[in-house]
């Protein structure tokens, strides 16, 4: 097997070990401060949607049907999206602090957080997954797998939005859409 192909599996691995630490250590901490959630199983239709994602990135990366022959290349771009992607996320979810969640819920003393990449777009955390998703896809070399990696999370995450945006709306009032109205949803400036 070849060795970008394990460093390829590997970091799949260990980014999915860490959202699940995050997420275990998260739900034992917050069980007492969750006021409503809102959520609407968009986590797991979410999980589903990236699994396919990776399924079938990994099915046709490890064929030549659709296979870039440059694979040093794009290996070594999809571990630098990889990289960026896994930074956003950590950002993000270090800018939260305690109003980070894994599901779509009100806790004590909710609070609008529009600063750092918050105050450019809504949902950097998720722009993050979806660039360490790209990364994933891009460093197998085959654009089947890019395609096929990005349309299944794409229609997880933007379900997810409209799932957190509806709910926030209803959480924060007027505070929400005025938010809505400075900032993008997922790429500065232009979504």
């Amino acid at each position: 097997m070849d060795i970008k192909l394990v460093i390829i599996i590997a970091f799949s691995y260990l980014y999915g070990f860490f959202e699940i630490f995050m997420s275990i250590r998260q739900r034992l901490q917050r069980k007492k401060d969750i006021v409503q959630s809102g959520d609407k199983k968009s986590v797991w239709y979410l999980l589903l949607l990236v699994a396919i994602g990776y399924y079938l990135a990994f099915r046709f990366g490890m064929t030549r049907v659709g296979r870039i022959n440059h694979w040093d290349t794009f290996f070594a771009i999809g571990a630098f999206l990889s990289v960026v992607g896994l930074v956003i996320r950590i950002t993000s979810i270090l800018t939260l602090k305690q109003h980070f969640t894994y599901t779509v819920t009100e806790i004590k003393d909710h609070e609008l957080i529009d600063t750092g990449l918050y105050k450019i777009i809504r949902h950097p955390g998720y722009l993050g997954q979806v660039i360490i998703f790209t990364g994933a896809a891009t460093a197998l070399s085959n654009w089947l797998s890019i395609v096929f990696m990005l349309i299944p999370v794409l229609c997880g995450y933007l379900y997810r939005i409209r799932v957190e945006e509806k709910f926030m709306i209803r959480q924060m009032g007027t505070k929400y859409p005025e938010y809505q109205k400075r900032t993008k949803r997922l790429i500065p400036w232009i979504y």
